[in-house]
């Protein structure tokens, strides 16, 4: 594991849901005091929208949310960030798949999970898929942050075991 662990959130093509993925964590990590010690990037599957910013849906979601994606740029998940991630969040099952055909080896396969497999609630439901919002309005992007955010404090609570974890190796 890297001095800073790091975690990548991972959705198709990098404007919806993994960007709000991403500040959503960034935001529990901080308050939860672990952002100096953990940083949260995104990616997509794909390279439709590499270097665009994040859909205009889901910067007003996150804004109406007090969390800013002014900033984002959308980029594409290769296997060299296996190397460069503690953690890679997939967002649904296909995410999954492609992430799994692009691990070189099994310590890779094994920091892949679906993001809400960190909430129990959707683990007890067996709905383990952030809705993909694309095709909707702003109403599906809110349903898509509302799924990431109870994702989120198992997400935290899973690092912070890793980073004791590590300190104790």
């Amino acid at each position: 594991m890297a001095e800073e662990y790091s975690i990548c959130v991972v959705c198709s093509g990098n404007i919806c849901r993994s960007p709000l993925g991403e500040v959503v964590l960034q935001d529990a990590l901080a308050l939860a005091g672990l952002a100096d010690q953990v940083s949260v990037c995104s990616a997509g599957t794909g390279s439709w929208h590499e270097g665009e910013g994040a859909d205009h849906r889901a910067c007003a979601v996150a804004k109406s949310h007090g969390l800013d994606l002014a900033e984002h740029r959308a980029g594409v998940f290769s296997p060299e960030h296996f190397a460069r991630v503690d953690l890679v969040l997939a967002l649904d099952n296909g995410h999954l798949r492609a992430l799994h055909s692009l691990a070189p080896d099994e310590d890779a396969h094994a920091k892949i999970h679906l993001l809400r497999s960190f909430d129990p609630a959707s683990v007890a439901e067996d709905d383990l898929e952030v809705a993909d919002p694309y095709y909707g309005d702003r109403r599906d992007f809110e349903i898509a942050y509302q799924q990431v955010v109870a994702a989120a404090a198992g997400v935290v609570a899973h690092v912070e075991r890793q980073l004791v974890h590590s300190v104790r190796s």
